[in-house]
This record gives structure tokens, sequence and C-alpha cells, in this order.
């Protein structure tokens, strides 16, 4: 009876170990499973407003909504691969402000700003599209010393770097120059690599100037474009590109014309739409590069 016992002891023990082998082999496939998931880093797609946002959330599969302050997030997948859409709300506060959230959240692997854009370049047209090569902010000036009643001579306003001096920069002659956010390489190739996909304009690389400014004046247009070499402008992506900077994330800014003042070309709201398609085109390429887990 007592060797009963015993054996009956030891097979109870037997059977209790490989039970929690079972548990720690199960425990350790879903930790590994966990650890996976999170190495997909979501790509990020950014739109200031609804018509510049909603169409390309409505291709991802999967979709739920989430929202911080007023920046609304649509958070899905492409291709399998998570995608994230910010609609972040016009202008650069806005942008700076949701691209940091974003950051600070989601953690993307990359973040691409896009929508429309007015032309600073004449031989652009409506439906053409600017990958950003460089983005720069438009808004940081430095104005000439005029006392009172000697009026006012925007021409003559210097660039200011803000980024370049921990002092004034106002007061430091290394900051009267722009600084130009250079477009992550390897978007840039992806978005090249499927430039025959869009059929609504021509593609080239360029420069996308940013500020909380509405330019209509031609000659202050023209003046943008030769001394910044602009071929846009918005109100959002420079800044978005300083955050991404901060944070070493990769960016790239790609803008429609929707207007072009320097030769005519009208407003057309339907270039948000086909902005996101080429967009859409853009992200599935930059997908189908990344190294397979």
């Amino acid at each position: 009876m007592k060797n009963n016992r015993m054996k009956k002891s030891a097979l109870l023990g037997i059977i209790a170990l490989l039970f929690v082998s079972v548990l720690a082999g199960c425990t350790s496939t879903s930790e590994k499973d966990t650890v996976q998931e999170n190495t997909q880093r979501p790509i990020m797609i950014q739109g200031p407003m609804p018509i510049e946002a909603e169409k390309f959330a409505e291709k991802l599969e999967n979709v739920k909504e989430e929202q911080s302050g007023d920046f609304v997030f649509y958070i899905g997948t492409l291709d399998n691969y998570p995608v994230i859409v910010a609609k972040t709300g016009k202008g650069m506060e806005n942008t700076a402000a949701a691209t940091a959230v974003a950051i600070e959240k989601y953690n993307p692997i990359a973040i691409i700003n896009q929508g429309t854009s007015g032309g600073h370049d004449p031989d652009l047209n409506v439906f053409d599209i600017v990958l950003g090569k460089r983005t720069t902010n438009l808004g940081a000036l430095k104005t000439g010393d005029k006392g009172e009643g000697e009026g006012i001579d925007p021409t003559t306003w210097k660039p200011m770097d803000l980024m370049a001096s921990e002092g004034s920069a106002g007061e430091d002659p290394n900051a009267e120059k722009a600084r130009f956010y250079e477009g992550d390489k390897e978007l840039l190739a992806a978005a090249n690599a499927v430039k025959d996909k869009y059929t609504e304009g021509k593609i080239v690389e360029g420069t996308i100037g940013s500020a909380d400014v509405w330019n209509n004046e031609v000659d202050r247009i023209k003046w943008f474009h030769t001394k910044y070499g602009t071929s846009v402008e918005e109100m959002e992506g420079a800044a978005a590109a300083q955050i991404a900077k901060a944070y070493d994330v990769p960016f790239l800014g790609i803008r429609v014309l929707s207007n072009n003042k320097t030769n005519g070309g009208q407003y057309n709201p339907d270039t948000a739409t086909a902005c996101q398609e080429y967009v859409y085109e853009v992200v599935k390429k930059y997908i189908s590069t990344m190294p397979s887990e």
C-alpha cells in the first residue's frame, strides 16, 4: 500500500510538472506574440481638414477612432500593417501639438503630412503634387529696423531659424537664415516609385513652405518662391517636420496644388481626394519595402 501511495504521489507530481510546463509554454508564446505585435510601429498619415483625412481613413480596415483634445485618430490596418490617419486641424500650432501627441501615444515608424496647398511655382498646375524634398517655416521672420513713420517693407524681412540659438534668435546673426527639414529618403523613394499610378497631374520634388498666413499677393508669393525656392505653401507641414525631427521620426510632406495664383489656377476641392489616393499608393509601397518579421 505504501508503494502504491508513493507511486500515486510521484505520478501526480509529474502531472503537475507537465501542467506547469504547458502553462509556461503558453505564457511564453503569448508574451512572444505581444512583443512581436508591439514591434510593428504604425505609419502615421496626417491631414488637416476632414476632406484631407477622412477619404484615406475610409480605406483602412479594422478601424477604430480615438480622440485626444481636438485631434482625431483613425486607427486601422492597410495590407495587414498598422496605419493611423490623424485629423490634426489647421495651422502650425494644431499640427505641432497633434504630432507630439501622436508620437508619444502611438510611436509611429514614419509620418506623412499630406493635403492641399497653394502654388508658388508658375510651372505647376492644379492637381500637380509636390513631394517635400525640403520643408520650411515661412512665418519665422525678422522685420527691418524702422522707426515710427518709416513705413513697412516686407521685402526686406529676413528668415529666422528658431532652432539655431538657445538665446534670442532675433539678436543672433547665426539665426538669420531659413531652416529646411529634409524629407526622409526612404519615404521619398517609395513616393517616386509609384508616380506612374497618379494620372491627375505631374509629381515633382520640391520645397514646401508653411506658415499661419494665407498669401494672396502674387508679388509676395513670387518673393517666397525666389528667396526660399518654394514650390507650394500650406499651413502645417513645417510644424510636423520640426516635431518629427525632435523625436527622430522619418517624415515626408506630400502636397497637391488646389490652386495657383501665379498662373491663374482656380481652386478645386477635388484635389484633396486625388492626393489621398496617391498617398495610399505611397503607403502601400512603403509597407512592401519593410523587412518581414
